[in-house]
């Protein structure tokens, strides 16, 4: 029964549209209350500010800054300048440049909606010239941007991590670097849709190039591969940019610094690359960076304390173990399990945000999973991904809403489009889900 109105409660008031961090806290304020009276009021504070008080956390805020300043620095505008010019020579090259492009800027911002809002001003009006459907052209901006928590350095995997620590030992660096496969292959998938479902597009690589230019980017427009200087020359525009995954996961894996002082490290190095490099930034620019970014955080903090406020009434009040027993009473399947698991996630995935449902079902899936021998580390994968797919499902993904936004279409409209991806994604997810090595073999490697 507790457990009944405690997620009764939660789904009621996300359904009413209260937002996600409110109906996180008053769930779980309902039940305390019902157990403690009154005298529930005084833990709330102490229980969040503990939750957010962490120094593991602390790359939160640092990696949010560092993505903003990156963002009005001009990276991303470099990052589609250089995949224009490597495959601008490739039918439905437009389509390849926005996957290339969400690659590059996952591996710089840790956050889907803010990889759309970096690629989206420039690539979905792109699309959209050279003949795809803006539903397509935002759908495939959506679906794209949910790379940016699978690739590290991922906000999502610091915060698995950190929970995740409570009952097994694991890193936030190993699962930086479990990340970077997944994310490469969810990237494949989309590129093989785009090949699939648009393979009748022809395009016109002058309409490309022209679409791009408007945007200021600049563009190779003829149908041979670009010569060998353009190449070289976009390519140095980028590398700044480029090295940012280098600097933040060679430090970690290096053991020069901690993923936390990784971020502090990423902060310094793109307010260098931002004002001395390409000289977009200026000092006038800081105060509405530093709001920018603390507006983020504030976001991103708010429902890390409430939902660990969550987190801390399923595991007092023994919730995780009776929906475990529940569920392992279902079936001793490994098979089944998994199954059922990953579609309560996509599922959850659609409604809530990834940091709220990591927070939810991190204390409830983990011990199942251990129970019936899934390596944490896959499993933290594989809920990333799902999470991931979840920020692009509707009713409630949030890459979605940034790419309404953006594109000036309804939630419907580019739903419509969505489909293709969402199907792809899925393959990858049931495939990361049931052969472990995809995960596991690159942080086994190396050792982490």
């Amino acid at each position: 029964m507790t457990e009944l109105i405690l997620f009764g409660t939660f789904f009621i008031l996300v359904l009413f549209n209260m937002p996600i961090a409110f109906s996180l806290g008053l769930a779980g304020l309902v039940i305390l209350f019902l157990d403690r009276g009154f005298a529930a009021l005084e833990l709330i504070p102490s229980i969040m500010y503990a939750s957010i008080s962490s120094f593991t956390l602390l790359a939160i805020p640092f990696f949010v800054l560092a993505g903003v300043i990156m963002e009005y620095a001009g990276i991303s505008k470099r990052l589609i300048d250089f995949a224009n010019v490597c495959v601008s020579h490739r039918k439905n090259g437009i389509a390849i440049v926005t996957i290339m492009t969400a690659l590059f800027f996952a591996a710089i911002s840790g956050s889907g909606p803010a990889t759309v809002a970096a690629i989206g001003g420039i690539l979905i009006p792109a699309l959209v010239k050279n003949g795809y459907p803006k539903p397509t052209a935002a759908a495939l901006v959506a679906s794209s941007g949910s790379i940016g928590i699978i690739i590290p350095p991922s906000i999502a995997f610091i915060i698995f991590a950190v929970i995740a620590s409570d009952t097994v030992p694991i890193t936030i660096s190993r699962m930086f670097i479990a990340g970077i496969i997944p994310g490469l292959l969810l990237g494949l998938a989309l590129l093989i849709t785009c090949y699939i479902f648009m393979r009748k597009r022809q395009g016109s690589l002058a309409e490309a190039a022209a679409s791009l230019e408007g945007e200021g980017v600049s563009s190779h427009t003829s149908s041979t591969r670009p010569p060998f200087k353009t190449l070289i020359k976009s390519f140095y525009g980028a590398l700044w940019g480029l090295l940012i995954p280098v600097i933040i996961l060679g430090g970690i894996y290096g053991g020069i610094f901690t993923p936390t002082e990784a971020a502090v490290v990423a902060v310094f190095y793109a307010l260098f690359v931002g004002l001395v490099i390409y000289k977009e930034l200026n000092l006038r620019l800081l105060p509405k960076i530093l709001i920018d970014a603390g507006v983020q955080t504030a976001i991103i903090m708010i429902i890390v304390g409430a939902a660990s406020f969550l987190s801390y009434i399923i595991t007092t009040q023994r919730m995780a173990q009776n929906i475990s027993d529940i569920m392992l009473s279902i079936s001793d399947s490994k098979i089944i399990i998994l199954l059922l698991v990953t579609l309560i996630l996509l599922i959850v995935g659609a409604f809530i945000d990834a940091i709220s449902a990591l927070y939810l079902f991190v204390p409830i899936f983990l011990p199942i999973m251990l129970e019936i021998g899934v390596d944490p580390t896959t499993f933290g994968v594989f809920m990333i991904v799902n999470l991931a797919i979840g920020l692009f499902t509707p009713p409630v993904g949030l890459n979605l809403y940034v790419a309404c936004g953006i594109s000036d279409l309804s939630l419907r409209q580019v739903t419509t489009g969505i489909f293709p991806f969402l199907i792809a994604s899925i393959v990858v997810l049931l495939l990361l889900t049931f052969v472990p090595a995809l995960s596991n073999w690159l942080p086994n490697l190396l050792n982490m």
